[in-house]
């Protein structure tokens, strides 16, 4: 990569910047430049495309997004000690890059690029998941995201790509088939981070499904909250504060099965009814 843009090893950029990867902020430093390659060309051709990346720490995978000709890139970014050697590839690629110190939990997205975009990003541990759930559960779909390109650790990369009867499918899993065409695309050791985690990580690519099952997304959340909090009960005790039998009898399912059995288009099925019997008890007169 050094090569490749001219900018410095990312040994050297740490260094410099004396940029110890904090375990509060959920940080391990990717520097094998190879690997944060073959993570942007895992998101398809970049030649024009502007990408939001989350987490860019010191900018290994910004440096691969970018010479892979990303028309532009949207780092957020919350490690204020990561600014300057941001910058420095930001000089490098005069208005290409767009630096935004910030929260993730806290950003709006969808405003901050003019038409369809792409995500790519080495997630931050501690928020991954929940930035995930963000994205696949806006009021508008399609969403503002074309694709998400996304390393996890490898447990949480086996929930997204699961299906029913498997031994990680539960609630991720649900609403990711729900909305996207997901796969791992490959994993990536410990070794290739700094410090190295205790844990494999995997990178998953997901495309929206321009028409998912109608469905309201909060009824699917409590559902699947519900369902998959006792996994190991039957539906008919596991939605009992649901509707229980009442719920089941209404979207045609067994009582006694278990959520880990069911379809997504069977738990779409229990959303629904669940919003109708909802609606149902909301209009009725009170006592």
């Amino acid at each position: 990569m050094a090569a490749l843009d001219g900018l410095p090893p990312l040994r050297d950029v740490i260094q410099r910047h004396g940029l110890d990867a904090k375990k509060s902020l959920g940080q391990n430093f990717l520097l094998d430049l190879n690997l944060t390659q073959k993570i942007a060309r895992t998101a398809g051709p970049l030649d024009g495309v502007t990408v939001i990346e989350v987490g860019p720490g010191p900018g290994g995978l910004t440096r691969a997004i970018l010479a892979l000709g990303a028309k532009k890139v949207v780092a957020i970014e919350r490690d204020a000690r990561c600014l300057p050697a941001l910058a420095e590839i930001a000089a490098h690629y005069p208005g290409r890059l767009d630096v935004i110190e910030a929260d993730a939990l806290k950003v709006p997205f969808e405003t901050l690029a003019n038409g369809p975009v792409r995500i790519i990003a080495n997630l931050p541990y501690n928020v991954g998941t929940q930035l995930l759930v963000n994205w696949l559960l806006p009021e508008q779909w399609p969403p503002f995201w074309q694709s998400m390109t996304l390393m996890f650790q490898r447990e949480v990369g086996l929930r997204i790509v699961a299906g029913a009867n498997d031994d990680h499918y539960g609630r991720l899993g649900v609403l990711c088939g729900w909305r996207t065409k997901a796969r791992m695309a490959f994993d990536v050791s410990p070794q290739a981070f700094t410090p190295p985690p205790k844990v494999t990580s995997s990178v998953v690519h997901l495309e929206p499904i321009a028409d998912p099952i109608p469905c309201p997304a909060s009824a699917l959340e409590k559902v699947t909250q519900a369902a998959f909090g006792q996994r190991r009960k039957m539906l008919r005790q596991s939605l009992k504060g649901l509707g229980g039998e009442a719920l089941l009898a209404r979207a045609a399912i067994d009582p006694q099965r278990r959520a880990e059995t069911l379809t997504v288009e069977e738990f779409c099925r229990l959303a629904n009814c669940l919003g109708s019997l909802t609606s149902r008890d909301a209009s009725a007169p009170l006592d």
